[in-house]
């Protein structure tokens, strides 16, 4: 068993390896393995990640890879990623994503 989960949403979310790979192949297998670095970092260590209570009043955490944000559920376990989004999105986009996952 893994030390975490992907909502089904989240594991298309991180699927962003076809966008950049338009661009660049190699750029798209370096920012998907540094998420999912980062991701199995996280469930070693849960709290290292950020608040952000003008997205969510959950006890929701987030980290950022590269432009990329990763939000969590730190007190689930195994851990609980809900989500990974471009940072530059809008936080009203952002907090609507994760009010429809649970």
């Amino acid at each position: 068993m893994s030390g975490y989960t992907l909502h089904s949403e989240a594991f298309t979310d991180i699927e962003i390896r076809a966008n950049i790979a338009e661009d660049s192949p190699d750029a798209a297998d370096r920012v998907v393995t540094a998420i999912f670095d980062r991701i199995r970092s996280l469930a070693q260590l849960p709290h290292q990640g950020y608040l952000r209570p003008d997205l969510t009043s959950r006890p929701l955490r987030f980290a950022l890879v590269y432009e990329y944000v990763i939000a969590y559920a730190p007190e689930q376990r195994p851990l609980r990623v809900l989500a990974a989004f471009h940072g530059r999105r809008s936080a009203r986009v952002m907090a609507a994503i994760l009010r429809g996952r649970e």
